[in-house]
């Protein structure tokens, strides 16, 4: 079931989830659910918090190539065990900010270990899109934007944006 995604600027966007204590048939129907808003909207990363739900969960898919297989990931209680020294730069976008870009800067590979559906824990290194995207997506679990890597000014232009972008869709639906 494709789930509504929570537009920026929104108080649940900028809390901390709660890790996941145990895996449920609910929370991977949410899984499930997340994938299906996230290749609907379209996008390749999407995290609990941009749905409403405050617990550490989220999902991938950065295969972008043309007749490549997709290769979908759900990911509990993310955690990035070790980043490299090198950088990337990457001009992000995000469900919850449509149409808005910047470049960030963040490592270009990382460790990361998590839970995967069926309760067991997965590790891998990530690079390139991958890398980029799954540290986006475990800073949506800690209440954090990629325009918070902005300046300020760059960050409340996007933020005014925002703001009508949502009164327009407001006045567009009443």
């Amino acid at each position: 079931m494709k789930r509504p995604i929570i537009l920026h600027p929104d108080p649940r966007l900028k809390k901390t989830s709660d890790a996941v204590p145990d895996l449920t048939d609910e929370l991977r129907t949410l899984a499930d659910d997340m994938l299906e808003t996230m290749y609907h909207a379209p996008g390749v990363g999407l995290a609990a918090p941009q749905v409403g739900i405050l617990q550490r969960l989220i999902v991938l898919d950065c295969v972008k190539e043309d007749g490549e297989a997709p290769r979908p990931l759900i990911m509990f209680n993310p955690e990035i065990v070790a980043s490299s020294d090198a950088l990337n730069v990457y001009e992000e976008g995000c469900l919850s900010l449509p149409e808005q870009y910047a470049d960030v800067t963040r490592p270009a590979q990382v460790q990361v270990k998590w839970i995967d559906r069926d309760g067991n824990e997965q590790s891998e290194e990530m690079d390139g899109l991958w890398a980029t995207c799954l540290q986006h997506e475990i800073d949506h679990l800690d209440g954090k934007l990629f325009i918070d890597y902005l300046k300020p000014l760059k960050r409340q232009m996007i933020t005014r944006k925002m703001v009508k972008m949502k009164r327009e869709r407001a006045r567009e639906k009443a």
